[in-house]
């Protein structure tokens, strides 16, 4: 993620947030270690230290996350580095903070819909989301998982989890989600991810999401300006981990085009979170950039036969 204007640290309360344990299981030593994540699995621990302690520099931006700060204690990392970089942390919490207003929207209008995290890391989406009768999936890669399922195991009926690796066509069928036109609507959560596939890979995830979702999906996913591609090596908290940049868009109207069912419903700017002075550099940015440095969008499926 590009760097913004967030820049100034506000010192810390004196008592942190208390934070729910996820499970009660033993702490365990080396997690992280002997998980032996790749780069671009590797930066789950981004988010995760956002989460869990940016409410001490961004109160206004508290996402009360009541599982990631004993997950960050049970992994035994140090994410003192990744809390110094401050725009990141103020973006992460932002993003957050529009995956929960849609994903509730959503589930306002279909209670009992499915929902499903694609590259969920160790995000708990369920958290904020659970209306009471809807289903959430967590997918991600099958090393993230394993440590998934020694930290965060399934808790309920509606709740499942399943290794998926979107770079590979044919997700949507492994992950058994609803294909069917009468289906109930789809919600897909997709952030930290697509950005580190390449492009062709992007437009097939796009593509398949777009044949295969039932009429009245969602996809939610976070993007970079195009500028940012093979940058990534000068970015605080991504630099470190060797995963790069690979994809991104000149125009947000892109993402519309890889499948005639798609509409972008809404795109947002994390520029919005500075008030007025954040929208006039996003108007300037934007002239030169084509897109924001950093933003989320809605996607849509529409009523077309898959």
């Amino acid at each position: 993620m590009p760097q913004t204007p967030a820049r100034r640290r506000v010192r810390p309360p004196r008592s942190p947030v208390p934070h729910v344990a996820p499970a009660s299981r033993p702490p365990a030593n080396n997690l992280l270690q002997s998980a032996h994540l790749h780069p671009v699995p590797s930066t789950l621990l981004i988010p995760l230290a956002a989460r869990a302690r940016g409410a001490r520099y961004f109160p206004w931006l508290d996402c009360r996350d009541a599982v990631a700060g004993e997950l960050l204690q049970r992994l035994g990392a140090d994410v003192d580095a990744l809390l110094d970089d401050l725009p990141t942390v103020f973006q992460v919490l932002w993003r957050t903070g529009a995956v929960k207003a849609a994903g509730r929207a959503f589930f306002a209008a279909h209670p009992q819909g499915l929902g499903a995290n694609l590259g969920c890391g160790l995000t708990q989406h369920f958290q904020w989301l659970d209306a009471g009768a809807n289903r959430w999936l967590d997918a991600d890669l099958p090393e993230v998982m394993a440590l998934r399922q020694q930290l965060l195991p399934v808790q309920g009926p509606r709740m499942r989890q399943a290794d998926v690796d979107l770079a590979q066509p044919g997700w949507w069928q492994r992950l058994r989600l609803p294909s069917r036109s009468n289906a109930q609507p789809v919600l897909l959560v997709c952030e930290g991810v697509l950005m580190y596939l390449q492009p062709a890979q992007v437009q097939a995830v796009l593509a398949e999401f777009a044949q295969c979702a039932p009429p009245g999906s969602r996809m939610v996913l976070d993007v970079l300006t195009r500028q940012a591609v093979g940058r990534a090596a000068r970015h605080p908290s991504v630099g470190p981990t060797g995963a790069e940049f690979c994809w991104g868009v000149g125009r947000m109207a892109e993402l519309a085009a890889a499948h005639p069912r798609l509409r972008l419903l809404r795109e947002q700017s994390v520029a919005e979170a500075y008030g007025w002075a954040g929208l006039g550099l996003d108007a300037l940015w934007q002239h030169w950039l084509g897109a924001p440095p950093y933003g989320v969008a809605t996607l849509a499926v529409g009523d077309g036969a898959p």
